[in-house]
């Protein structure tokens, strides 16, 4: 190795050390210490260096997180210690019982218990060799799981290489999720694209980890959280401390895990937080009891299945039951045929409840759904209600089962269903609920922001012709619209100054606007900032899109296939010629660069999504959670505890009003 390659290798060593410590410090341990501009320069100047010295790339850097193509299939591989399930309980009385036992196993000797949350996601075990990540897998039956270590890399709370510790050689036990708020986000993405919508976060982070395409896995902002020490060389006495090192090392461990002397300690703790559950950001639905001492593990031991140290306290579930007057079909902008549940309305968990998903025809069929059913449905936190399952006793033989029409509800087109998909699909581009429903999602506040063209005013636009494509919202003047139902001439000119002021939103906002498949936000972002024009995006290869930040291969196939269609081609043209702007904008500098925002409650203007939004366009970053290192949190309607810990932290709490003056709007 000449001088030259020593001093490069040395230079990426420590970039790859300073990025993955900051990785760290904003995933880990919600204490970030740079602002997004200073943390991306370290990352380009390390990207450089590996495009130019590839044979120097790091097993650890952080550029490998994303990388590689999607694969066939998941490779089965054996857990160097099988993951049992455990046992449950669902009273107080049984946890006592637990204790009990316990203690006549162990001849009353002293027991201490550690309470974890019991993360509602999906089980993962990591094995880490010399400290670098080796393999990550699925639960699978216990003994193996699925190898999913691709997709594991792109969670950016894992660490690729564990801290300077005992834990060289070791295997870890971990929960992967999806956060609510990610969550939201994601459904209200697939929502405006015409995809079925999760149930729940849960359904979401195992659809999500289980994608053959990391960079699908990447956008889908899933994080973990670490609890069992499963393998290790060095010898620990309790389970405390093996949480105690797996910190150290790194790894991402719940804050709320506590260390309890009594079970009536213990069930206190239980019952207050199935109250307090909601304030947390992710899903949980339980606790997990353990005893602390490694040793008294040991000797109790486990059955076939569980082990006898450990037992899961679950939550009661909101859930009612209903029947199904009708199951009907909704149309997205691709296409896409989504059957929803029309309920008899029913209250659950603070809302009245009509409509719930139904997701595809197999999932129908799965559960044996029938019009006319008196079903049980469930609403876990604030998420899109779900029918558990059928109450079979209560039929009396007048249910219907349900069938996939051959016809589009909306057009009456073919509809059809590839090999490969659950999702049946409408195959006319212009049937008019597909296109109200691009509309729809080309004028929201994330793409061309075009306020006061909501669904009713679509809906009258492409019934009357007005409409027949994206660029004719272009072709609107005051006469077409004064004509419209509850369409008076000052509403009429303030949505025609919301569509020239459009114009001007720039490449990635239209970009996104445009609906393409797989293209969300990030993506649409990232295309602008690498192509910059429009007409440079056409003529781009598959090898130069696939070198774009989040970009895969299932995701340049979305872009070639849409660009090469030559309807949509044409109607980018058209665009154009109607003056919208076809370049990347150039970002301002963040005003608010480096500091550090939190949200409580709700907000009239924005969506905490979007809130957020505006704070990260500004240079700024968002947490759930309050740290040391918060600047602001904003307080909305009905702020949950995190105001009185604002206080006790001297956090400076902003009103809706006060957060709204200070990014300027």
């Amino acid at each position: 190795m000449t001088k030259s390659d020593e001093a490069i290798l040395k230079r990426m060593n420590e970039l790859v050390e300073v990025i993955n410590r900051h990785d760290s410090k904003y995933y880990v341990e919600d204490n970030p210490e740079i602002s997004d501009f200073e943390y991306d320069q370290l990352v380009s100047e390390l990207k450089t260096l590996e495009s130019e010295h590839p044979d120097l790339v790091l097993p650890d850097s952080p550029t490998k997180r994303v990388s590689g193509r999607p694969v066939k299939e998941f490779p089965a591989v054996e857990h160097k210690v099988p993951m049992l399930s455990l046992d449950n309980s669902y009273s107080p009385e049984d946890l006592r019982e637990f204790d009990g036992r316990v203690r006549r196993w162990l001849s009353d000797e002293p027991i201490e218990y550690i309470v974890e949350m019991k993360i509602d996601g999906l089980g993962v075990a990591l094995v880490y060799e010399d400290g670098l990540l080796l393999r990550g897998a699925t639960r699978g039956d216990g003994v193996s799981g699925e190898d999913i270590t691709a997709n594991i890399r792109t969670i950016r709370s894992i660490p690729l290489k564990l801290k300077a510790s005992s834990l060289g050689n070791s295997e870890v036990r971990g929960e992967v999720y999806m956060p609510i708020s990610s969550f939201k986000r994601l459904n209200k993405e697939r929502e405006e694209g015409g995809e079925p919508l999760f149930a729940n976060p849960r359904n979401a982070a195992a659809g999500s980890i289980r994608q053959l395409d990391p960079s699908i896995v990447a956008s889908r902002r899933l994080d973990a959280f670490f609890y069992t020490l499963s393998f290790a060389e060095r010898d620990f006495k309790t389970h405390w401390e093996c949480l105690d090192a797996m910190k150290s090392s790194g790894l991402r461990i719940n804050p709320n895990i506590t260390r309890l002397k009594t079970i009536g300690e213990v069930i206190d703790h239980c019952l207050s937080w199935e109250k307090r559950r909601e304030e947390l950001d992710y899903e949980i639905d339980g606790m997990v009891v353990k005893i602390d001492s490694l040793d008294q593990q040991r000797r109790l031991g486990q059955t076939a299945k569980n082990p006898r140290w450990a037992i899961a306290y679950k939550f009661a579930a909101k859930q009612r039951t209903t029947k199904v007057k009708d199951i009907l079909l909704q149309v997205g902008r691709t296409g896409a045929i989504t059957p929803v549940a029309d309920l008899e309305p029913v209250a659950l968990g603070g809302i009245t409840v009509s409509r719930a998903t139904l997701h595809n025809e197999d999932e129908i069929r799965r559960k044996d759904i029938r019009i006319g059913d008196t079903v049980l449905i469930e609403r876990a936190g604030d998420v899109i209600p779900e029918v558990v399952k059928v109450i079979a006793e209560k039929r009396d033989g007048s249910e219907q089962e349900f069938k996939m029409p051959a016809s589009c509800p909306a057009c009456g087109s073919k509809i059809i269903r590839e090999a490969d998909e659950v999702v049946a699909r409408c195959i006319d581009s212009s049937c008019p609920a597909q296109l109200k429903q691009k509309i729809r999602h080309f004028a929201i506040r994330d793409a061309m922001d075009i306020e006061g063209l909501g669904e009713a005013i679509i809906s009258q636009l492409v019934d009357k012709g007005l409409i027949h494509s994206i660029a004719d919202i272009y072709s609107l003047d005051e006469g077409s619209l004064t004509a419209l139902e509850r369409m008076g001439e000052k509403s009429a000119k303030n949505l025609l100054e919301e569509i020239e002021s459009s114009k001007g939103r720039g490449l990635e906002r239209l970009l996104y606007g445009l609906g393409i498949r797989h293209v969300g936000e990030t993506v649409a972002m990232s295309l602008a900032n690498r192509f910059k024009t429009m007409d440079a995006l056409l003529v781009a290869s598959k090898d130069a899109l696939l070198k774009v930040e989040g970009v895969g291969d299932i995701i340049a196939d979305s872009l070639i296939d849409f660009f090469s269609e030559p309807s949509n081609r044409q109607l980018i043209e058209m665009i154009g010629s109607r003056g919208i702007s076809l370049s990347a904008t150039v970002k301002a500098t963040g005003a608010l660069d480096g500091k550090m925002f939190v949200f409580t409650g709700v907000l009239k203007k924005y969506s905490r999504s979007e809130a957020g939004s505006k704070v990260e366009n500004l240079g700024g970053r968002v947490g759930s959670n309050m740290t040391k290192k918060t600047d602001f949190i904003v307080v909305g309607e009905d702020p949950g505890s995190k105001v009185k810990e604002a206080e006790k932290l001297g956090i400076v709490i902003l009103t809706e009003g006060a957060f709204l003056k200070l990014i300027g709007d």
